[in-house]
Order: C-alpha cells, then structure tokens, then sequence
C-alpha cells in the first residue's frame, strides 16, 4: 500500500489530480470537501463529475452531483413525530396578531407538533408587538417581518427565531419599507416577502428577499404583477405561488408565481374559483392549498393547485368554520393546520384544524391555541413545502 504525504501537489492540468483505484483515507480526522457558495459549482473548463461532492456555504449543506443535477444531502426527518406537542419533528408556530377581548395588539408566540393533535404551546414572545406582519422559515429559523408594531405605526422590524427550541426572537434585520398584509414564503435559503400595505395606505407590489441563515437588511428582488394586500403565499423549492387577496378597488383571484432562485418579476399562474381577500395558503412540495377568505363574508372554501405546473386551482374540500385573517397554514409533507382568525360568529376564533395535504377531503379538529382567540397571525414551519 503506498502512502502519500504532501501539502502542495504542482503541474497536474484543471482537473485536479486522479487517484486510480482504491483510495483510503487514513486517519483520526476529518475530510474536508471543496467549500463555496452555489455560482461556485461550474468552474470554468471543467465538467462536473457525477458523483462529485462539496459543502455549500449558501445553504449550509453538503451537497452532491448526479443524473446531471446537484442534490442537498438532507439530515431532517420532520415526519417522525407522533403523540406528543413536544416531541421532535414537524413544528409549527403562529406569532403576534390580535387578541380577543379587546382586539389588542400581542408578541406572543405559540407553538404545535404538526403530526399529533392537540393545543398550542406557549414558545416565547417577540421583540415587538406586531399584527399583519408576515414569516417565512427555513428547516431550523423562522422570520417575522413587519406589520403594525403596535398600531398604528408600520414598521420595518424583522425578528428571527430557532424553531426547534423554545424562547424569545432576536434582531435580523429590516424590509426595504414598512407595510403590512403582505405574505412571506420561500426555500430552505431564501425567503421572499411580496406586497403588502404601505403607510400611505396604498398596496404595494414590492418583493423583498432575504438570505434567511444570514440576518441583514432585505434586497430587493423584483415586482408582483399587481399591487396587492391580503393574499395567500406558499413554496416549493423552486417556485414562490402568490394567490387572491385585494387589489385597488376589488378582490382578485389571480394566481402568480415567482422563480426563487432567479431574480425579476412575478409570472402568471392561473385563477382562483372566485376572488378572496383576507385568505390562507400552505403546500407541500408539491401541492398548494388556499384556504378560507371572504368574497366578501367568510368562507370555508379550500382549494388547491400542483405547484410545479400552471393552470386553476380545483376544490379541495371544507374548513370547519368560514373564516379569514389567517394567512398562513402550518404545514408538514402531509398536513396543513389552519389556526385562529375572524369568522361570522362569534368573531375571533382560538379553532385549529387539519387537512390532509394528499387526500382531497374536509378538515378535522386539531385542537385550541393556548393564547386565545386571535386574528391577523403570520405563522411558518420547519417541514413546509419548499424544503
């Protein structure tokens, strides 16, 4: 067996050396693979190797090449919680928002197991007192952004916090401007933030992105088709589903989509049954859901489009109660959990419910948010659809 020790290796052309058959790493260490950011896969003159191996300082992830594609190597497994609200697995979390009695203005945060049933957690509070903002998630970091903080001052506030332990958010950063109503979704690197309600009480159709393992200001990404507030927004990993909600003088039911990876606008995706404002959304990778909203008056309806494809969303099947001012749906590759929001009577809700992502059917009592009733909470997961 020959043994080869050296620090420098000269002489040896753009591909590096070959080591030609068996080859073992002996030692007590550890291998470091090559290390960048994503624009560094592709070296100029050389052709990626199947089977090459690297660490991606963009997603934090060791990362491989085959059938002509990099894949993440992936080390989460968010569906094996059963039982437990404490147990490890999918979680999800609804922040801030108002509460009932007194439609006050609230920091808390609480949280749930995605794949049992039952109530709400206390988690923490945030740093501010917000209401309409939005979140956006990675697998490990949620991020909350903007909204009235407390009303009636909009705010450009944006707080993180680790969703797999418990406690109150921390500083990341701020958004190009302070609105409210807009949504958030993203992948496991990039969140996106798209418009929303300006302090000049006009919708804006303004996307903000954001590195979400890194805090910092926002960068601005490109713009929706329309001006818009109140609208529903879900992910898979490649692609940004932005759909209903308000635009100046009506409700729509426009659906757009947006590629997260690459920079620039909006594109058309298709159509909603029937304009809603005030609605939720949440998708697995592969399946969107919109949920609730007024046309106007509460509304049960959900409804559901294949996110990698384009055209009109198709029934679904029923909330237990019509509601709005939800937002967001928690979700896990299975499930979507639908907490809280205004519905016909008797107005705020502390209602969770459940829908199975796959299945095509009405949804099922889940259980209460420990806060109380509450209306206008954005709300993430470390399981949802774009990672």
């Amino acid at each position: 067996m020959g043994i080869l020790r050296t620090n420098t290796i000269s002489g040896i052309g753009t591909d590096g050396p070959v080591f030609d058959g068996v080859t073992r790493l002996d030692t007590f260490g550890y291998v470091v693979p090559p290390v960048g950011v994503t624009s560094d896969r592709t070296l100029a003159g050389v052709t990626t190797a199947q089977g090459s191996i690297r660490f991606n300082t963009d997603s934090q992830k060791l990362e491989f090449f085959a059938q002509d594609q990099w894949f993440e190597m992936v080390i989460d497994t968010p569906d094996l919680a059963v039982g437990s609200n404490t147990g490890a697995g999918a979680r999800g979390l609804v922040a801030g928002g108002n509460v009932s009695p007194g439609a006050s203005d609230t920091n808390n945060i609480d949280y749930f197991n995605i794949a049992s049933t039952g109530n709400s957690i206390n988690f923490g509070t945030l740093s501010y007192n917000p209401r309409e903002g939005s979140m956006c998630s990675s697998s490990t970091r949620g991020v909350f952004s903007g909204g009235y903080g407390p009303a009636p001052t909009l705010v450009t506030t944006q707080v993180f916090v680790t969703i797999s332990s418990t406690g109150n958010s921390s500083s990341f950063g701020n958004l190009s401007s302070a609105r409210r109503l807009m949504t958030a979704g993203g992948n496991a690197t990039r969140g996106l933030i798209a418009g929303g309600y300006s302090p000049g009480n006009a919708n804006v159709n303004t996307i903000d992105a954001i590195t979400i393992a890194t805090t910092g200001t926002n960068f601005s990404f490109g713009n929706l088709i329309n001006t818009i507030r109140d609208h529903a927004t879900f992910a898979s990993s490649t692609r940004c589903v932005i759909g209903g909600g308000s635009v100046p003088g009506t409700n729509t039911n426009r659906i757009e989509y947006i590629t997260i990876s690459t920079q620039g606008n909006s594109v058309s995706f298709g159509s909603l049954t029937a304009a809603r404002t005030q609605i939720g959304g949440g998708s697995n990778s592969t399946r969107g859901l919109f949920a609730g909203g007024g046309q106007p008056g509460q509304v049960n309806t959900v409804e559901y489009v294949t996110i990698a494809s384009t055209g009109n969303s198709t029934d679904f099947g029923d909330l237990t109660e019509g509601v709005i001012q939800v937002y967001n749906l928690e979700t896990s590759p299975t499930r979507a959990v639908r907490c809280g929001g205004n519905t016909p009577s008797p107005g705020f809700t502390n209602v969770m419910d459940y829908l199975i992502i796959q299945t095509q059917g009405n949804a099922v009592d889940f259980g209460d948010l420990v806060r109380g009733a509450s209306k206008n909470m954005a709300g993430c997961s470390n399981a949802h659809g774009g990672l």
